[in-house]
C-alpha cells in the first residue's frame, strides 16, 4: 500500500504497548499513517504486504529480533526502505551493530516525542530526495575514482565493473565525499549533508558507515580519515 502524497505510512515494530501507543499517537498527530507490529515476524509480513515508507524498529522483538529484521530487509525487495531503530539508553553496542546491518538512524528510549517526529521527518526527507541527498542538484550522473564507479541516478556502485551492494545511507555518504573530493568534511557536516540534521554531538554513525564502506569496497575505497577533523576523498593528482 505505501503512502499517499499527504500521509506517509510508518510501521512501528515494538512489543511494549505503552511505547508503541505513545509513538503512534504523536506520529499520527504529526500527519503520518501508522500501524503497529508487536513481533518481528509480523513486521516482516506487514512490510511485504504494505510497503511502509519507514520502519520504526525496536531491536528486542519477540519472534524474529530487530537485528534479523534489519538483515532480511536489506537483503530483500524492500532494501531501500529507511529504518529508524529504537534502542535503550546504554545499548551502545546494539546501536553500532544495528547501523552496521543497515539501519539509517536510531532514537534512544525514553524519547522525546518531538525528537521522534523530527527524526522520522528527517529520514523520510532524505529518503524521498535521494538524488539531492549527497550533494548539489547539478551532480554529474556518474562519479569515478580510479576503479570505483558511482552511477547516481540508479544509485549503483561498481568496483572494477562488479556491482557492490550498499545501504541507502552508505551510498549517500560515499557520494557526498566523492563529490566533495579534495575537501575535508567534518562529521557534523556529513551528518547535516547526508542525514539532514545533527546528532547532538554523537558522530558514531558516521564512523560506522565509513567502516562499512571500507569493508565493502576494500582497497578501492577512496575515503581517508583526517584525524581530529573528519573524512575526505583526495583530489585528483
Amino acid at each position: 500500500m505505501g503512502s499517499t502524497d499527504e500521509q506517509p505510512f510508518i510501521l512501528i515494530a515494538e512489543d511494549e504497548p505503552n511505547i508503541a501507543s505513545f509513538a503512534k499517537m504523536y506520529l499520527e498527530a504529526a500527519g503520518f499513517r501508522v500501524d503497529v507490529a508487536e513481533r518481528g515476524d509480523d513486521a516482516l509480513e506487514s512490510i511485504a504486504a504494505e510497503r511502509p515508507d519507514l520502519l520504526l524498529l525496536d531491536l528486542n522483538l519477540p519472534g524474529v529480533d530487530g537485528f534479523e529484521v534489519t538483515r532480511r530487509i536489506r537483503q530483500g525487495d524492500a532494501r531501500a526502505m529507511p529504518i529508524l531503530m529504537l534502542t535503550a539508553r546504554d545499548d551502545a553496542v546494539d546501536k553500532v551493530v544495528g547501523l552496521e546491518l543497515g539501519a539509517d538512524d536510531y532514537v534512544t528510549k525514553p524519547f522525546d516525542p518531538r525528537e521522534l517526529v523530527a527524526r522520522v521527518r528527517a529520514v523520510l526527507r532524505r529518503s524521498d530526495g535521494r538524488a539531492d541527498a549527497a550533494g548539489d542538484d547539478d551532480m554529474p550522473p556518474v562519479l569515478e575514482v580510479d576503479d570505483l564507479r558511482i552511477e547516481v541516478g540508479p544509485r549503483e556502485v561498481f568496483v572494477k565493473g562488479d556491482a557492490v551492494a550498499l545501504t541507502p545511507k552508505e551510498f549517500d555518504l560515499l557520494t557526498a565525499l566523492v563529490q566533495a573530493r579534495g575537501l575535508v568534511l567534518s562529521r557534523e557536516q556529513l551528518l547535516e549533508k547526508v542525514w539532514g540534521y545533527t546528532f547532538l554531538g554523537d558522530s558514531r554513525t558516521i564512523d560506522v558507515h565509513v567502516r562499512q564502506l571500507r569493508r565493502k569496497l576494500g582497497d578501492t575505497c577512496p575515503i581517508e580519515t583526517v584525524w581530529g577533523t573528519g573524512y575526505k576523498v583526495p583530489a585528483r593528482r
